[in-house]
């Protein structure tokens, strides 16, 4: 099976370790401050990854919604002002650099456009992020490969016939794909984590992972039982915070549960020989009956 190597001494793939993101995206609100906060809590709770969105908000809002009024924690604004507002350039994203070095602990971004993707690249993260709203955007998955980075493949509000056009069509080659379901909060029925399993046998030789939008941990634990080589969840401080992703978050200690589970998980797998452990020894001494076998 096919393993990707994310950095020095650490990839993603089967027989690895599973590799845990923490999706912060917008919820840090802009605040470098809240941002920081989450990446030092992730990095707490054992998280492999943080990631963050990262748009260029003229390219990414539909001009007949630029100057749509909505409200906000800083007032009432227009969409296109908002954007900006929740969007993190360049003297941002060197704090979040340097915080995560700092922590030890690897982040990158979901690109929503080309420019992003130039925006990113000075920074030299390990992986790209396609959010499922753009798996059939072309020409920004051909800007993601000339990078020559590994990239995830998000296949919510996909069709197969989608996901096989744009694999198809990109190859293979340094790729990861997280089964997801785009609901926020997504309801367990429509969850269809066999999905994952489906997605194995299409590309046995790409890793598969999940990219959980659930409330509850169970679900990913369930993805990684099925064999997820990786799973994002969204990460939040408070799920009660002013913004549209935080009801579907995770919130710190739930994140150190959610990691603790897993990583209990893959050591409760054993290597499948079967052994007496030192462990049991006592209670063979003091239960097993042996009966003698008769000619």
């Amino acid at each position: 099976m096919k393993t990707i190597e994310i950095r020095n001494n650490r990839s993603i793939g089967y027989g690895q370790p599973v590799y845990i993101i923490a999706e912060i995206g917008i919820n840090h609100n802009g605040s470098v401050e809240i941002a920081k906060k989450l990446i030092s809590e992730a990095a707490a709770a054992g998280c492999d990854a943080v990631k963050f969105q990262k748009r260029t908000p003229e390219l990414c809002v539909p001009k007949d919604q630029w100057y749509l009024e909505r409200d906000t924690p800083w007032g009432r604004m227009t969409y296109i002002d908002y954007r900006h507002k929740i969007e993190f350039g360049k003297a941002e994203y060197e704090e979040i650099d340097f915080h995560c070095k700092l922590r030890g602990i690897d982040w990158f971004a979901s690109c929503w456009d080309e420019e992003a993707v130039d925006f990113m690249e000075t920074f030299n993260t390990p992986v790209y992020k396609m959010a499922s709203a753009s798996l059939t955007d072309y020409s920004l998955i051909s800007k993601v490969k000339s990078t020559g980075k590994p990239y995830i493949l998000s296949t919510g509000m996909s069709t197969m016939n989608e996901i096989q056009a744009t694999v198809e069509k990109y190859g293979t080659d340094k790729l990861l794909i997280a089964h997801s379901t785009s609901a926020y909060p997504c309801p367990p029925k429509e969850l269809n984590l066999k999905m994952i399993q489906t997605l194995q046998v299409m590309y046995p030789d790409v890793p598969i992972g999940y990219s959980g939008h659930e409330t509850g941990l169970s679900p990913t634990v369930t993805a990684v039982a099925l064999g997820a080589c990786f799973v994002e969840r969204h990460f939040t401080l408070d799920r009660a915070m002013w913004g549209s992703d935080h009801a579907a978050s995770v919130e710190p200690q739930g994140m150190q549960r959610l990691v603790r589970d897993i990583r209990d998980f893959e050591i409760a797998l054993g290597d499948g020989v079967k052994k007496v452990y030192e462990s049991e020894m006592s209670a063979l001494k003091r239960l097993r009956r042996e009966t003698k076998q008769t000619a």
